[in-house]
Order: C-alpha cells, then structure tokens, then sequence
C-alpha cells in the first residue's frame, strides 16, 4: 500500500482527531491510518490553549448538566485523567486546581443546595461549601464591592479544593502528546500538516480527497474532525443538508494577576445555550485570572484566521426559512436577545471593559475595569448546529453518517473533553465497517 492510500484517514489534527489517531493506532489491528491537517501544527484552532478554558468538564461544577447527562460526561473526563496518568502528563498538560460552581442570592443558593444533594453520591469527593468555607479558599470571591466587608448576598458553593481531583488541561499539548504515541504504535501511519482537503468523493469502495495543492490521498473510510468546516465538507458531498451551523465566537478578558486560586463557575441561566461567565487560572498566563467567555455570532468558521472561512460560513449556514424561524425564535425571547446584544458590547473597544466586569462582579465584587485587558487572540468559535428537520438549535456534538466509511464530527464544547469517548465510538464504527477488531480488554486496562 503506498503512503498515499490508507485504510482510515482522519481530517483534522485537533483534539478529537488527534485522540481517534491515536486509538485506532493502538486499540485497533487496523494498519494504514493517516492524519491531515491544514495548518502547520496540531490543534492550532479550537483546542489550543488559547481558545477555551483548559477546563475537564466532568459534569460536577457544570450546572447546566442533568444528572444522566453528567454520568455520561464523566466517564469520558475519566479517560482524559486515565490518558494522562498512563503517560505521566501530571503538570505537564495536566493539573489539579481548586474548583467550585458558586451560587449567588437566596434563590440560586437553595438550588446549589439541592444539586449538592442530587450529585454527591456520583462525585463522592464533591464538598458544600458555605460562606465562611468560600472566604479561606477565595476570599475575594467573599469581599464585598469595597474590598473591605463581605458581600451581602446570602452565597454557597460545590466544589473541590486543590490536590483532590485532576481538573485542567491543555488540550494543545495534550493532542500532540496523542499524535505522538500513535505514531509509537507499529503501524503505517502518516501525519501530514498544511495539507488543506478541500474534495472528497466516494468511487466504488475508496474515498478520493485532494488538497488546496491538488495533493491526492485515497482511503477506505474516513473520519473528519474539523469543527464548522466538518459541515462544510458534508455539504461539498451533498451530505448533512438538513443541518445548518451558526459559528459562535468566545473571547476572553485576562488579569495581570492571580485573583483565584482556582476555577470559580457560575450558575448555568437554563435559558441561554451558551456558557456561563467564569473564572479560570490559565496555564499560559503565569495562573493569572482569566475570565469569560463571552459569546459572539459570527459570519466566519475560524475566529484568526483572515476572511477565508466568511465564504465557507455561508455555505455551512444554507440560509433559508428554517435556519430563519430558529434564529427568530430565539430573538424572541428578551432574556436571548438581550444577551447576545450586549456580548456585542464585550467586543468594543473603550466600552468593552466597563460592561463585561459588570458581569464578572458576580464573581469577584470588587474587581474593576483596570483590573483586566480584552485577551487579544484569545477564544475559538464553536460550531452551534440547526437541525432543520426538527427546527431546533442542536447544543450536543452532532455527527452525519449518511454515507457508509465516512463520518463528519461537529463538536461544540465540551468537546474536547469527550474527545476520547469520542473516538472509542468513531474507532469501533470504522473496525465495523472495515471488519477489523477492536481490543476491549486492552482499552478498558488503560482508560476506564
């Protein structure tokens, strides 16, 4: 078999293809496995460090988690821990820090009491803290707007403090950690950068995709994992048409010092698909506070990346009456409209700061807008998907498998953290249709 012609070639060499590269070189006896990427390094988009909050969501500080939906999650967190154990990335790309989703006023503080009670019994080592509690492990999280006193709102937390648990990661470092130990596997495999696919057709039983540079490869099956361009591509081969995806940009303001100790989240508005405002320690700011995300729509697939994916935005939108009525139907509701308007407002500059720390006073009541900058490169775009058949926004991963061999990925957060339940899926798919095996015994010793 020559080095253009694999048995599966995974397009994308972020987290999630990086991790199902990785899998199907060891957990399968499938032998030719190439990974394209069309930048120069690997998790340049989405999963660098830079774009999302280094965050394991494993569903215990995540409020907009149901019960069964946080028993999935956190088998799949499991294996991020499990992976970085097995590889010794211990403050490497791994790290434990203190972490609590914290509840503001008595009516939010009742429902963290209660969500305490629901999930203890599957996280064992989830604690309840009450004020007192949260003013020695962040006490600026208890000082009031003056810095002096305490705040007044009645607050309580669920959390864990330093040294209990694994609770971030850089994705970046940890998907060329995956491409590395692929490539360590015995196999025939390839991994190729700045290599754009921009075709892909079935003849017979072989899929063909060429690049920008009209480069050919051939495969017998084939996994994209490209975020928005996942649907782009789809749609080039006439797949996934009743889907649409509307890109939603998150930016970050940093602080020039150490405000937390740790990840402080806030509780989840049941009414907005998007993640709540938070504070996180970033590992590639010395632990300063970083703080967000905000969330933008945006006409683009790929937040830095020049205008290039504007074009790609409208073919992955398919604009019509349906994608028309969701987002109408969304804007109806004043507490939707009303946050994606002022989002807008985080991104002006002058007035940005003076209305995002209106928001992050939840947090810390007597931060100021001199205490932090609009974190410039910072933040991705997530690929939110409208199902038109259902006339729905979608706020899971999404996936289209219409055609057999091929599979297209979206993955919206927390994507990176199930990036290798994921790929445990992806991979047995493609041993099924490629009749080859899958070793149960060994994946489970490993990461479950």
């Amino acid at each position: 078999m020559s080095n253009e012609e694999f048995d599966v070639l995974v397009i994308g060499a972020g987290i999630s293809g990086a991790a199902l590269f990785y899998e199907l070189a060891k957990y399968t006896d499938i032998k030719n496995i190439a990974l394209i990427e069309k930048y120069s390094v690997p998790a340049s988009l989405n999963s660098k460090g830079t774009s999302n909050s280094q965050t394991i969501h494993c569903g215990d500080i995540e409020t907009n988690y149901t019960l069964e939906k946080a028993k999935k999650v956190k088998r799949t967190s499991d294996m991020i821990i499990k992976y970085g154990l097995l590889h010794k990335a211990e403050n490497d790309f791994m790290f434990s820090h203190q972490k609590m989703a914290l509840a503001v006023g008595d009516a939010e503080y009742e429902y963290m009491k209660n969500r305490y009670e629901e999930f203890r019994e599957l996280y064992p080592y989830i604690k309840f803290f009450d004020k007192a509690k949260i003013k020695q492990i962040e006490p600026k999280v208890v000082l009031d707007k003056d810095g002096i006193g305490d705040r007044v709102e009645n607050i309580c937390a669920m959390g864990v403090e330093a040294g209990e648990v694994f609770t971030t990661v850089d994705y970046g470092k940890m998907s060329v950690s995956l491409i590395e130990q692929g490539q360590k596997q015995g196999k025939n495999t390839l991994v190729a950068f700045n290599q754009e696919i921009t075709h892909i057709e079935k003849k017979d039983d072989i899929f063909i995709l060429r690049t920008s540079h009209y480069k050919e490869y051939r495969a017998k099956a084939v996994v994209v994992n490209a975020g928005g361009h996942s649907l782009y591509l789809a749609h080039k081969m006439n797949l996934g048409m009743d889907k649409s995806c509307w890109p939603v940009a998150g930016s970050f303001y940093l602080t020039r010092q150490k405000l937390l100790n740790g990840k402080v989240y806030m509780v989840q508005n049941p009414k907005l698909p998007f993640a709540a405002l938070h504070g996180d320690p970033d590992l590639l700011a010395n632990m300063n506070t970083r703080f967000g995300p905000t969330a933008l729509v945006i006409p683009k697939l790929e937040r830095y990346h020049g205008l290039k994916s504007v074009p790609e935005f409208f073919e992955a939108l398919r604009f019509d009456k349906v994608v028309l009525k969701v987002t109408f139907g969304m804007l109806k509701d004043e507490t939707i409209r009303n946050y994606i308007l002022y989002n807008y407002l985080f991104e002006l500059p002058f007035i940005n700061k003076h209305f995002f720390v209106k928001d992050a006073r939840k947090i810390i009541p007597s931060l100021q807008s001199s205490d932090i900058y609009y974190a410039k490169g910072f933040g991705g775009v997530r690929p939110q998907i409208i199902d038109k058949t259902k006339g729905e926004l979608l706020l899971g991963e999404a996936s289209i498998m219409e055609t057999p061999g091929i599979i297209f990925n979206m993955t919206p957060s927390p994507g990176a953290t199930s990036c290798l339940g994921n790929a445990e899926r992806d991979a047995k798919l493609m041993c099924e249709y490629l009749g080859a095996n899958f070793n149960e015994d060994r994946f489970a010793s490993e990461l479950l």
